[in-house]
């Protein structure tokens, strides 16, 4: 390593997205390449093998013994001349499967033995403890193993890459391997060296590395002082690395304490004068208080609750109308359509103006313009629908059928929604259906997501979604959708919320939302002021992305300068992941109490404790990926039962 070079290049990599952790990965790289120390007088390490040929022949446990690999020429691995080039498996003396007692035995489990699965391998050095224990009946009646101190338990399915060192005794089930390391071999350095090795598995559900690819994994062996001499320099650049994010987040912190502090001072303003001096502050110090794309959510919210709240409106905006007067000619529209329409039309027209009789306004804090009032969505809607609860019946073409997952940011995502059939969405279209300009609002997993339903589009409203119609000559939909998305009126939703685990929203406490109410032509006005700004938003946003795209980059760049690794050049349209399909019905277990986290059993104990696997995922509202570890989870707590056959199927592309 060219030690000039490698302080040449360490800005680019520290000030990186993700760059401690580039530099951690670094030093390893350097370590077990030879370059991370200078050795004079080196020792050929070649006789460590040798030794650890040696003692495998004569070990008394030959069953478990790792067999010698095909030898590794030198010119396969970066190395100094004096390492000794092998495989994985040349250093391991043997290696110790698993097992898990059977589950339906109340005598085999909550014993005194820790039993370790891929989950108690976590981000830790040492294992001392683990979430199961058996008991010695349970370890007698299984093929699991109990592991002497000192060994190194990897993964071999899921968690591939992670491994720790037991420092008790432990039991461990079939997805880790124990290995026995000689005495050649400083346990801390094949620690490191382990966690450079590239593992890469197979499976179409869950990945995984048979035993023979793991052993053969291409390694290179110092001599043993110069072992524990790595370990060292290691460990004090770790600790180095660990002072350098604390800085990082420290100074992250206080620039996201400045940001909001500075967006509270535009938000709270109480006088054009206050607003126009507090922005021009933000104006000027843009720069520092802007670094990362996601930072500019807090911006887009700023600039709804301002527009919403009509302080963004010039005194030349602002219309002799009045929110008052707008509410009586929606009222009287109303009126007159519920006279004029007949059938399901008219029951929901008149079941709004019944409601409406006996509704309360909760009037929020946020002062408005003398001539804006509050009202409720019910106040200022043509009609308020909620979805049909019966689950539906997919096709393979038809109607979109809208679920919660398919809304997002204010878009209606149409590329990847299930579909009904006519026949299908006839039935379930005996209320309302949505037309274009409607709005569709997600009331529960996730809460408060809406969409305006696009032109020339078929859609049909899904579970936990409500359908608002507004009378468009009145009210413009685009300056619902921002009230709904200001961090204002999300707040005010989140006050209305229920439920312990699944927050969500009940339909008359969504009726009862209250939303600033200006004249239309002041509505019009600030959509398209909003627009505007959200397009420079948009601009501002690509520039940062463009800003870490190109800092991620030089910082892989420079990493391979400094280590001599190829980086391989990534695409620059991500890869999508397959789709995965849940299989199998899953069944409520023991009632969780009240303040566990288990949102997946609390959603099966409101289906009658048992619904398909798909359909909780889509209830869940989460990803796939969270939806599979919150289910492991819920299992392994007793709280879901274990299917008989539980599987994450991957559906080819077509």
């Amino acid at each position: 390593m060219d030690a000039q070079r490698f302080l040449a290049e360490f800005g680019h990599i520290a000030n990186a997205p993700g760059g401690v952790q580039r530099l951690r990965e670094m030093i390893l790289s350097l370590a077990v390449s030879g370059d991370l120390l200078v050795n004079d007088t080196p020792q050929d390490a070649r006789p460590l093998l040798e030794s650890i040929g040696e003692k495998k022949r004569s070990h008394k446990d030959q069953k478990r013994v790792v067999q010698p690999q095909e030898p590794l020429r030198r010119g396969d691995i970066r190395a100094p001349a004096h390492w000794a080039p092998c495989r994985l498996g040349d250093l391991v003396l043997t290696i110790t499967g698993g097992g898990t007692p059977s589950k339906s035995s109340s005598a085999y489990w909550g014993g005194e033995i820790p039993w370790a699965s891929v989950k108690d391998i976590k981000d830790y050095k040492y294992i001392t403890s683990t979430e199961d224990r058996i008991t010695e009946d349970g370890l007698k009646n299984s093929s699991s193993n109990l592991i002497p101190p000192g060994r190194v338990i990897v993964c071999t399915r899921m968690g591939l890459g992670k491994l720790v060192i037991n420092q008790v005794a432990i039991a461990i089930n079939q997805d880790l391997k124990a290995l026995e390391l000689p005495s050649e071999v400083n346990v801390d350095y094949f620690y490191i060296l382990y966690r450079t090795r590239n593992i890469k598995g197979k499976g179409t559900t869950v990945s995984g590395i048979k035993q023979d690819q793991l052993l053969a994994l291409p390694v290179a062996l110092p001599p043993i002082d110069e072992q524990i001499r790595i370990v060292a320099k290691v460990d004090e650049l770790m600790v180095l690395c660990d002072k350098l994010e604390a800085q990082q987040q420290d100074h992250r912190k206080l620039q996201n304490a400045l940001r909001q502090s500075t967006l509270q001072v535009v938000a709270s303003a109480t006088s054009p004068r206050e607003l126009q001096t507090a922005w021009a502050r933000l104006a000027e110090n843009f720069g520092q208080l802007f670094h990362a794309p996601e930072d500019v959510v807090e911006l887009r919210g700023l600039i709804l609750d301002l527009a919403v709240s009509g302080n963004l409106l010039s005194p030349s905006m602002k219309t002799e109308s009045s929110g008052a007067a707008l509410l009586d000619e929606i009222a009287k529209a109303r009126l007159e359509w519920s006279k004029s329409c007949d059938g399901q039309e008219q029951k929901e027209a008149l079941s709004m103006i019944r409601k409406l009789r006996t509704q309360k306004i909760t009037v929020p804090k946020t002062v408005l313009p003398d001539h804006w009032v509050w009202a409720t969505l019910l106040q200022i809607a043509q009609v308020i629908v909620d979805c049909d609860h019966k689950t539906p019946r997919y096709a393979e073409t038809g109607v979109h059928l809208i679920r919660t997952t398919d809304i997002r940011n204010g878009q209606m995502l149409l590329g990847k929604t299930r579909k009904v059939s006519e026949e299908s969405f006839m039935q379930r279209s005996r209320r309302l259906s949505p037309v274009p300009g409607d709005i569709l609002f997600t009331r529960e997993a996730p809460m408060g997501e809406a969409a305006v339903v696009p032109e020339n589009e078929r859609v049909c409203l899904g579970q936990r979604l409500m359908l608002i119609r507004l009378f468009n000559e009145y009210f413009n939909n685009q300056f619902l959708l921002y009230v709904i998305q200001s961090p204002g009126f999300q707040r005010r939703m989140q006050v209305a919320a229920v439920g312990l685990t699944v927050k969500h929203i009940n339909v008359s406490s969504v009726e009862e939302l209250v939303i600033p109410v200006p004249p239309k032509a002041e509505q019009d006005h600030i959509v398209l002021m909003v627009d505007s700004l959200f397009k420079l938003c948009n601009e501002v946003e690509a520039q940062l992305n463009r800003k870490v795209t190109i800092s991620t980059n030089l910082a892989k760049f420079a990493t391979a300068t400094v280590t001599g690794i190829t980086v391989e050049q990534e695409e620059d349209e991500p890869m999508n992941a397959p789709q995965t399909k849940l299989i199998a019905p899953l069944r409520l277990g023991q009632t969780p109490d009240t303040k566990a986290q288990a949102p997946l059993a609390s959603i099966l104990a409101h289906h009658d404790g048992e619904m398909n696997a798909k359909d909780l995922w889509q209830r869940f509202g989460g990803e796939i990926d969270a939806f599979y570890a919150q289910l492991k989870l819920e299992v392994s707590k007793g709280w879901i039962r274990e299917p008989a056959v539980a599987e994450m199927r991957v559906v080819e592309a077509d």
